[in-house]
């Protein structure tokens, strides 16, 4: 089994145009894949130059996170540090050379660009029977983490259905006998984002700085890393400031959010809350680099329903919550099997 360096396994095409985070769109023909960690689609686009689709699979490598993702479909790459990465050689299974790339440890370098660093590290090129050997393995494990992520993401999208039917289009449980004042159910307020809640300003912390361990570090794109100390206890709610410009998060434990973000504490946050700024629209108010005003931020209406209304919706999305959260741990321990799976695969001490 020989051993080179990725940045010789290369092949050299055409990239495609990028998008930046503040273009991201809910929805579109093109799913935009970025180097966020916690998720695999960041958002969408219909710009047709931006649509990568060939060749296929391929690696997608964050510069700055050092999150791997494979893409086996036509995607659009996210403009901040995403480099993609194919084998220059048929003996080269491109399923293999994912997993081989998501062994590499990268850990010890400082927060930089790390692609230069990842180009120089070796790998381990079996024979390609054997290659493919190693891939129907990991790629039992990952087939099991896509369908826990679908599920969550079924779970999620009824909540949101829910609350686009109660307090969107209102069509809440007795709307049909609610009278309408000054163009609101009767007993409803139209307040402003800043009348309820305050958002207040993460804290800086480089990849550097971190200390792996329990609880998940928050930046605009999601989660980015782990820390040993949380910086706000849980339940609360994370929202883009610089970045992935209004980004909603919920995070159910206690977390670490970073100077890219703000995030309301456990007092005032609820899911109720969560799925209403989800629903808000935040403009990029800042030219140079896209961010969020935290006063246009307060000045967002926000509808608030009667209390027995909010407690109804809240009593129907807080256990599709706790499974939402069940299934990620159970992802996470999906993800831990495979990761102390794969470089013993990688290495030979296991044969297939």
């Amino acid at each position: 089994m020989r051993q080179e360096k990725i940045g010789d396994l290369l092949f050299k095409f055409p990239r495609k145009k990028k998008i930046p985070a503040s273009e991201y769109a809910s929805s579109g023909q093109t799913p935009v894949i970025d180097q966020s960690s916690d998720t695999q689609i960041a958002g969408y686009t219909d710009d047709p130059d931006a649509r990568h689709e060939h060749p296929l699979p391929i690696t997608i490598f964050g510069d700055h996170t050092r999150a791997v993702k494979f893409a086996d479909f036509p995607f659009a790459s996210g403009a901040d540090g995403t480099q993609l990465l194919y084998p220059n050689t048929e003996h080269i299974d491109p399923a293999y050379f994912y997993y081989a790339v998501s062994n590499v440890d990268l850990s010890n370098y400082f927060y930089a660009r790390h692609f230069k660093f990842l180009k120089e590290q070796e790998i381990s090129i079996p024979k390609l029977a054997v290659q493919k050997r190693i891939t129907n393995v990991l790629r039992t494990y990952d087939e099991l983490i896509e369908i826990n992520r679908r599920r969550m993401a079924l779970l999620g999208e009824s909540a949101r259905l829910l609350y686009r039917e109660w307090f969107v289009r209102l069509r809440f449980p007795g709307y049909e006998h609610t009278r309408i004042v000054d163009g609101l159910p009767d007993g409803w307020e139209q307040k402003t984002l800043g009348e309820c809640v305050t958002l207040n300003y993460g804290k800086a912390l480089k990849a550097d700085d971190r200390i792996e361990g329990d609880y998940p570090v928050y930046g605009s794109s999601g989660i980015v890393g782990s820390h040993e100390k949380a910086l706000v206890q849980g339940p609360g709610i994370i929202l883009g400031r610089k970045g992935n410009v209004g980004s909603v998060h919920w995070s159910s434990k206690s977390f670490y959010p970073i100077d890219t973000v703000y995030f309301i504490n456990a007092e005032s946050s609820n899911l109720y809350l969560f799925y209403a700024l989800k629903h808000m629209h935040f403009i990029s108010t800042d030219v140079a680099v896209p961010g969020l005003n935290r006063d246009f931020a307060y000045s967002r209406p926000l509808l608030l329903a009667p209390l027995p209304l909010l407690n109804a919706f809240l009593d129907y999305v807080t256990p599709i919550q706790l499974q939402i959260d069940k299934l990620g741990e159970l992802g996470d321990k999906l993800c831990a099997a495979r990761d102390l799976l794969l470089p013993r695969l990688m290495s030979g001490d296991i044969t297939v």
